[in-house]
């Protein structure tokens, strides 16, 4: 007996319903929200989402990584309907409520940074990012900020001045924030190597931005929207041995690799590393807006009194949510989940590697995983529009996928680790047909 599928198309995709729709988005919507799928959703339920028109998809988007326990998961949807008919808001500062004080227990928990910690809530993984460097600066009482190149920490001013990708996150939106600096990121693939980038970082010390000027190095183990480049276990260590030898915070960026996508319930796990301070985002609240900022005591408690907030920081509703995914990953054990859906996908990413010499790379850890597709695998020449054309062939077999890098020539994988295995295999074959349209 044939197996049931998952993925139903019934129509062109997009379909007329979605078409409609998109044509009165481009009336009333800002033209710089552009749309990655054309597809309008309507309704979401583990690894798929179903269109206006009735087509069903398997999402490797997960919202951009905010969906590791999956679209409307039950215990999700009950734990917010029953936290919004009691409050949605007080703001904390003002009216506490204990949901606040019970998830960043239960988070603390789970940090792998020792001693005494903190937590602190906000709404977005931007928000974090600028909230870390808040605490760093103030715990420091210096001003400079070290990121990396490919590194991703949001949009707002000062996160948006560490992202480093031009086009489309930067182009025409200076001046940026002042007194923050970028340098390599070491890598396997293109390079440089650890030793090379720990270099440029010590040289920089003398060239750009003195040692005892630095609050903190904000750094992604696995940059996310760079491409999932895997930083080298030998150039975090160097960093972590840096920020002791000069009295630098080492603020972990976890937004992306967090919540169990590396097979680890934090990418930094993979690591002989601790950081001072972590941000949290995306799927800590299985979509609803929610960030975190954890670190050591010491630092998070640095700031003075009412210096760090916002009026919507730490929503009831968003942290109802965000316990009720704690459990879920408890009680389906998603952290080893992902790592078995990593050795799943990194199989079939190796096998299509030999098979087809667009494929520059494949790299991740766990179920974070991409290929980097090139015109030429000596030169590496990224082949964007090749990644571009995959990801249009799969959407049209039913297979939702996203791109990165900085040179938008990776396709990674983001899929809610709720994904069954026959979901998990159809949607590979879809990825599989779609390349050899592309490729072949």
């Amino acid at each position: 007996m044939a197996a049931t599928k998952t993925i139903e198309l019934r129509t062109a995709i997009p379909g007329p319903r979605s078409k409609e729709i998109l044509g009165r988005k481009d009336r009333v919507v800002a033209d710089p929200l552009s749309v990655y799928v054309p597809v309008v959703i309507e309704r979401g339920e583990g690894a798929t989402l179903t269109d206006v028109d009735g087509n069903t998809f398997i999402d490797f988007t997960g919202g951009v990584g905010c969906l590791n326990v999956g679209h409307a998961h039950p215990r999700v949807v009950d734990a917010v309907q029953e936290q919004a008919a009691k409050f949605f808001h007080t703001d904390f500062t003002i009216v506490p409520y204990e949901t606040y004080i019970t998830l960043a227990e239960r988070l603390l928990a789970t940090a792998p940074i020792s001693g005494p910690a903190k937590a602190a809530f906000f709404n977005a993984g931007t928000e974090a990012v600028e909230n870390a460097v808040k605490f760093a600066r103030a715990y420091t009482k210096r001003p400079a900020v070290i990121g990396f190149e490919g590194g991703f920490h949001g949009r707002t001013l000062l996160s948006l001045s560490l992202t480093s990708k031009t086009h489309p996150y930067k182009a025409g939106l200076g001046p940026f924030a002042p007194e923050v600096y970028r340098l390599p990121f070491a890598q396997d693939y293109r390079g440089p190597t650890a030793a090379e980038a720990l270099a440029a970082l010590e040289r920089a010390f003398v060239t750009n931005v003195a040692a005892e000027s630095v609050a903190a190095i904000v750094i992604e183990p696995v940059q996310g929207e760079g491409g999932f480049v895997v930083a080298p276990p030998e150039f975090l260590e160097g960093i972590r041995r840096i920020c002791d030898d000069n009295g630098i915070v080492l603020v972990v960026d976890e937004v992306q690799t967090g919540y169990g996508r590396t097979g680890k319930m934090w990418g930094i796990e993979h690591y002989d590393v601790e950081p001072d301070v972590m941000t949290i985002a995306k799927s800590i609240a299985a979509g609803l807006p929610l960030s975190g900022v954890i670190g050591k005591a010491a630092i998070m408690d640095a700031p003075g009194d009412s210096a760090i907030g916002g009026t919507y920081v730490g929503n009831p509703v968003a942290q109802a949510a965000a316990l009720a995914v704690l459990d879920v990953f408890e009680d389906e054990s998603l952290v080893e989940r992902a790592a078995q859906i990593g050795e799943t996908i990194r199989g079939r990413m190796q096998a299509w590697q030999q098979r087809w010499d667009a494929i520059g790379d494949v790299r991740g850890l766990g179920a974070m995983l991409a290929i980097e597709l090139v015109h030429d695998r000596a030169t590496k020449d990224p082949a964007p529009e090749l990644a571009s054309a995959v990801v249009d062939a799969a959407s049209e077999r039913g297979l939702l996928l996203l791109k990165s890098g900085i040179y938008s020539n990776c396709i990674r994988v983001l899929v809610p680790l709720v994904v069954s295995e026959s979901e998990l295999e159809e949607a590979l074959g879809a990825w599989e047909d779609a390349l050899g349209s592309v490729l072949t």
